[in-house]
């Protein structure tokens, strides 16, 4: 029977009953078969990985962060989170404790609960009935305090975690974590994450800050369910009251949930001429939300005088979904700000953090970046700033971005992006607005220029030679610059070569425009050149600032690893996806590898082949490793122009947006969470480190090291995502452990692919009477996954 598309299987022989009798959790042996590979076993048995339980996941905290020098309680929504025992906070200077975790209990138990509760009432009015006739000597009918105490128990049990079908699966658990933070624990955005038995969730940001905190009071959402229930039981229905309204004293930081239709009011005292400033993180909390349109918590900010006049309103700050207010008080007073939704949607997700106060606030930087190595005076434009200029010491690597603040006597304000690079600057001279006018410059340059005034375009000139290729390439919205660029190149007749309006960078996974604009062409003859800059929607202004890279490529990578978060069992092996993110023509071989890991650690299939963006390859864990949790790093390393370049692996998570969109969204850390051991076993590995030459139209041979035990009837290799046209052929056991057969369908592969083959291993599950079950559909039990297998797709002989 031809296997479902991406699973191919193989099944073989006979196990003796004495391994049998080891394996009776999986299987019950009969007559010597049992299904699994004994040496295979031994090996994968104890293996803890996504195939063998859903991974735990989180998808919102609230609140989302807390004050230096406070302890206070989280609660952490997700799913899969049984049996949580920690909670971590990325930084120095804040522990976290898992405190209590709730969960809807199935329905089943619900009903048997609720059958309880009500015999139990039904015998305490029976025994009052007869106590009030005289009758309680004589009665069979008793009723004690333990009874008491069991109905309060009861009700207890079903009113703090019943069924709820209307909730969201995602995050229908809670966890109540306790979080304290030192008062020299440093303010700034951190990750939090959970640890089950089953493996570490996804990171959440979570922010330490400097203001006062306080907690809007947060709306249950109904349940039908218990509302029944109460009436069934002779109480009222949870019916809520209005969402009780914040006054909070300024500067402070207020957090808060909005359900469906919900608006959040805070009120506070502010006096005539302080310029307040509003700012509210939302997206910037939870930035994909996979399940709506538009993809995430779209806040609205309004402020209210005490006569309820609006003075100021924002939904986005410039291109940023997330708010901010900028207002001059006018009179002494109470006022009020407003968040909302800006279709009045709302769940236990939507969660916001608004900080509010005479605060400093970078709105922009000019310019945007500078050269490694070199002073750069940097003008800066705000709020509440005490500077308007600042003298960065560009030091660091030749490549990337550093956090731009400043800060007054007590508070540090926002940070903005600055880019480092090697090349040499210039600024932008007007007038340059047309080819006549046109600022000469010598390529390769980083020219740093802004489209002002509104309308304004920006024309560079260099020479070129026939052949040569060009990159004029724009940084802006990356930086965090509004503006929304087009490029053009001309000759010297004015005849347009090239055009672009926006190039997506995935590597900037929290912009859902790519508003930045990239052009690549090889020059037709010797001449003068001309490179155009605008804005698409002729907008400008001081803060349209931007940065143009102009000359030759330069080629480049850069690297992201998903999942940011890894759970294994000492001596397991996991598999882990590593992207490459190629620049201005780079194709060739990137080489992958641990940096400062504990000893042991072993990669397999550590390379990104070249023309390829993307590998699948193993990790495997010491077999002597504790129980723990432990940062990781990875680099990538290629030769570029004959140059060695090295450049860090940044953890990312692989995010959906509203059904459909996908995003690759750094974290800062990446995090492994070593399990608690399970039994030893002996190692299962491949032989030989040369890729398998893979013939197309023909099959190869895999010698896998195993124990020298006999192979099973019933184990199940799989594929996982290989490339179409591979198949497992079968599996037989050889001297000193396995052969796996591979099969390459010509008409499917050429010679010349290269990749990696990640195989997981299961074992058919059980019916209650030991006999295998049926397959189609039917559970298995993962077993594991071996070492990646390195492969090449070869000309057949």
């Amino acid at each position: 029977m031809k296997p479902k598309s991406g699973i191919q299987t193989a099944r073989n022989s006979k196990v003796p009953c004495w391994l049998a009798s080891l394996l009776r959790p999986f299987r019950r042996c009969t007559s010597g078969n049992v299904t699994l590979i004994s040496g295979l076993a031994f090996a994968l048995l104890p293996a803890h990985t996504a195939l063998a339980q859903n991974s735990p996941r989180i998808g919102y905290a609230y609140p989302a962060g807390g004050q230096q020098g406070t302890t206070f309680h989280v609660t952490v929504g997700g799913q899969f989170l049984d049996g949580v025992t920690n909670a971590y906070v990325s930084g120095e200077g804040v522990q976290a404790t898992v405190i209590d975790f709730n969960k809807p209990m199935p329905q089943g138990q619900f009903n048997q609960l609720r059958d309880k509760l009500r015999e139990l009432q039904d015998r305490k009015q029976a025994a009052l009935r007869d106590r009030r006739r005289g009758e309680a000597q004589t009665s069979t009918n008793t009723w004690s305090a333990d009874d008491e105490s069991m109905i309060e128990e009861l009700r207890a049990r079903i009113l703090k975690n019943p069924p709820n079908r209307n909730a969201t699966p995602a995050i229908v658990e809670t966890v109540t974590v306790k979080v304290a933070i030192a008062t020299n624990a440093a303010p700034d955005e951190r990750e939090i994450r959970l640890g089950t038995p089953n493996g570490l969730s996804n990171p959440l940001i979570f922010c330490i800050g400097q203001l006062p905190e306080f907690s809007a009071p947060a709306a249950k959402p109904p349940n039908p369910d218990v509302d029944r229930f109460r009436e069934r039981t002779g109480r009222a229905p949870t019916n809520a009251p209005a969402k009780p309204e914040l006054r909070v004293t300024l500067p402070a930081t207020v957090n808060g949930q909005i359900m469906p239709g919900e608006v959040d009011r805070i009120h506070f005292m502010a006096r005539k001429g302080q310029k307040l400033v509003v700012v509210a993180s939302a997206r910037a909390l939870i930035p994909y939300l996979a399940d709506a349109v538009p993809g995430w918590f779209q806040a609205t900010l309004a402020l209210y005088d005490a006569k309820g006049k609006e003075l100021t309103y924002n939904d986005d700050f410039r291109f940023d979904p997330d708010p901010v207010l900028f207002c001059e008080i006018p009179k002494d007073g109470d006022y009020t700000i407003e968040i909302k939704d800006a279709i009045y949607r709302g769940r236990e997700d939507f969660v916001y953090r608004l900080t509010i106060g005479e605060l400093p606030y970078l709105t922009s930087i000019f310019p945007l970046g500078g050269r490694a190595g070199e002073k750069v005076s940097v003008e800066l434009k705000g709020w509440n700033l005490t500077a308007n200029e600042l003298t960065l010491e560009v030091a660091g690597p030749a490549s990337g971005t550093l956090p731009v603040s400043t800060r007054t006597e007590k508070w540090v304000s926002n940070t903005l992006p600055f880019a480092v690079n090697d090349l040499p600057e210039c600024r932008e001279t007007e007038p340059n607005n047309s080819a006549a006018h046109a600022q000469a410059v010598t390529v390769p340059v980083i020219a740093n220029g802004r489209i002002d005034p509104p309308g304004d375009t920006d024309v560079f000139r260099f020479l070129g030679r026939a052949g040569d290729e060009i990159v004029a390439e724009v940084h802006a919205r990356r930086l965090g610059s509004p503006l929304d660029s087009i490029l053009k190149l001309t000759d010297a007749a004015g005849n347009q070569l090239a055009f672009n309006d926006d190039s997506e960078d995935k590597g900037s996974g929290l912009n859902t425009h790519h508003a930045d604009s990239h052009l690549r062409v090889k020059l037709p003859a010797d001449g003068n050149y001309f490179v155009h800059v605008g804005d698409v929607q002729r907008q400008g202004g001081p803060e349209y600032a931007y940065r143009l890279r102009l000359g030759p490529p330069q080629p480049d990578f850069e690297l992201r690893l998903v999942p940011s978060s890894l759970s294994a069992r000492a001596g397991a092996t996991i598999p882990i996806t590593v992207q490459a993110l190629r620049k201005d023509g780079f194709a060739g071989d990137i080489a992958l590898s641990l940096k400062d890991a504990p000893e042991g650690f072993q990669l397999s299939g550590a390379r990104i082949p070249a023309h390829q963006d993307r590998a699948r390859l193993t990790l495997t864990l010491p077999t002597d490793i504790p129980e723990d949790v432990i940062t990781l790093r990875f680099e990538g390393r290629a030769t570029i122009q004959g140059c060695d370049v090295l450049r860090p692996v940044v953890p990312a998570d692989d995010l959906m947006q509203a059904f459909f969109y996908r995003h690759l969204v750094p974290a800062k850390e990446l995090k492994l969470s070593v399990l608690r051991r399970g039994p030893q076993r002996t190692p299962i590995s491949v032989v030989g480190r040369e890729p398998v030459r893979l013939p197309a139209g023909g099959t190869a041979r895999v010698k896998l090291n195993a124990p020298p035990r006999v192979l099973a009837d019933r184990l199940q290799l799989e594929l996982s995502e290989p490339p179409p046209g591979i198949t497992i052929r079968g599996v037989s056991a050889v001297s000193g452990g396995a052969e796996l057969v591979l099969s390459c369908d010509a008409a499917k592969l050429k010679p010349g692919l290269q990749g990696n083959l990640i195989v997981h291993a299961f074992a058919p599950g059980t019916e209650a009477n030991g006999k295998a079950k049926r397959p189609g559909g039917q559970r298995r039990i993962p077993l594991g996954t071996l070492p990646a297998i390195p492969f090449e797709v070869v000309a057949a002989e």
